[in-house]
């Protein structure tokens, strides 16, 4: 625990049991069935990492060996546990600050621990809505535990350590039920997406660090301010319900669709920017653009690839590739969607998108090894203005210029 003097910031065993007693069930399998798609899951991930280095020409430097990060099949709960302890690493620097600023005295105590479990519980009920949607994810952040295994620590400043990949089963389940799809061709599909990221990160050594080093500058450039950060999200809370009240009589029955007609477009503010957007400083909305570069960069090469790869190991590529999409697209209802576009889940949507169209226009103009050149080093990384405008990143980095 992040902790001093006897009390937490955030209660972290809180915010999993929290989550844990929110989050619904998976869809119905058998005992015999359930070991059956974890075996294939494990088996498409090692079969993935073949055909994610031949087709993207990443093979690294050898610092990390071919398997060296573990493939975890893990349920809803066993998500929410790895990702707690990933937030609690890079959250870590700047709780002991806001520890230190909390005032001395009983009062101070009392505060903090009221706070912790609070704010526990907030973060239970976002992992809990998350749980059930992710279907995998590269967690590079948590450090490694006898339940969450992690991959070798890599040689060189800091010993940093390789992460892990995580598939959870029960949503791969339930998304290929609903989208009525092949079952074994949609966990392959799913699987070359993830171990693309793994092969990003395991074969661009600084590429963690860089980004853990942009967490960290962001994280640093909290406002620490009580009364500050409560007024930030009073004019937050204020967008999304309407300026000065204008929709907050709305009773407690109306508030879900009323959200949801927000969200829609019927009162909300137009530029598209998340809770998380409007508490922001100056100087963090400049880092969240770096970083928002290098996420639709990651994700949007992901998407490239499981497509790329897709027609020679994925038969029903085609069916899959259009039923998911529409199906990213719609959400699952109007609460959905104004949850999702609240918590900037609209924003990581269309970093797949920009992303994917970024990738595919630079493969074209210079080809795979041209494009490759984007793991140089972090100057060679997209801004996010050239994520939209590919030909400037090709003009920047391949030094070419029109006529």
């Amino acid at each position: 625990m992040t902790s001093i003097g006897g009390s937490e910031m955030v209660d972290w065993n809180l915010a999993v049991a929290t989550a844990q007693r929110l989050t619904r069930p998976g869809p119905e399998v058998s005992r015999d069935e359930a070991r059956a798609i974890v075996a294939e899951l494990r088996a498409h991930a090692q079969e993935s990492e073949a055909h994610v280095r031949g087709f993207t020409r990443m093979y690294g430097d050898g610092d990390v060996p071919p398997h060296g990060t573990p493939v975890l099949i893990v349920d809803r709960a066993g998500w929410v546990k790895a990702n707690v302890a990933g937030f609690r690493e890079v959250l870590k620097p700047l709780l002991v600050k806001m520890q230190a600023r909390r005032p001395g005295g009983p009062g101070g105590a009392v505060l903090g621990t009221v706070g912790g479990k609070v704010t526990g519980v907030e973060v239970g009920m976002l992992l809990s809505f998350l749980s059930s949607r992710v279907l995998g994810q590269y967690e590079t952040f948590a450090p490694p535990s006898r339940e969450m295994p992690a991959g070798p620590v890599k040689p060189g400043p800091g010993e940093s350590r390789a992460g892990r990949l995580l598939l959870v089963a029960p949503n791969i389940v339930q998304v290929e039920r609903e989208l009525d799809v092949d079952p074994h061709d949609f966990r392959l599909w799913v699987c070359l997406h993830e171990e693309t990221h793994r092969t990003q990160f395991s074969a661009v050594p600084w590429l963690r660090d860089h980004i853990e080093g942009e967490i960290q500058s962001f994280l640093g450039e909290t406002e620490l301010d009580a009364s500050t950060v409560i007024e930030r999200v009073r004019q937050a809370v204020q967008s999304f319900t309407g300026a000065n009240g204008k929709e907050g009589a709305k009773d407690a029955a109306g508030d879900a669709g009323g959200a949801a007609g927000e969200a829609e477009g019927t009162d909300a503010p137009d530029d598209g920017r998340s809770l998380v957007d409007l508490v922001q400083t100056p100087t963090q909305r400049e880092i969240l653009a770096r970083l928002t570069g290098v996420m639709s960069l990651l994700e949007g090469h992901a998407d490239y690839v499981m497509d790329g790869v897709g027609p020679d190991v994925v038969p029903s590529v085609a069916e899959i590739r259009e039923k998911f999409s529409r199906r990213r697209a719609n959400g699952a209802g109007r609460l959905d969607q104004a949850l999702r576009r609240l918590l900037g889940l609209d924003a990581k949507l269309r970093q797949y998108r920009e992303g994917e169209r970024f990738v595919r226009a630079v493969v074209d103009e210079v080809g795979m090894d041209g494009f490759n050149k984007v793991w140089t080093s972090p100057n060679t990384l997209p801004t996010k203005a050239e994520i939209g405008k590919p030909a400037d990143w090709v003009a920047r980095v391949h030094r070419r210029t029109d006529g």
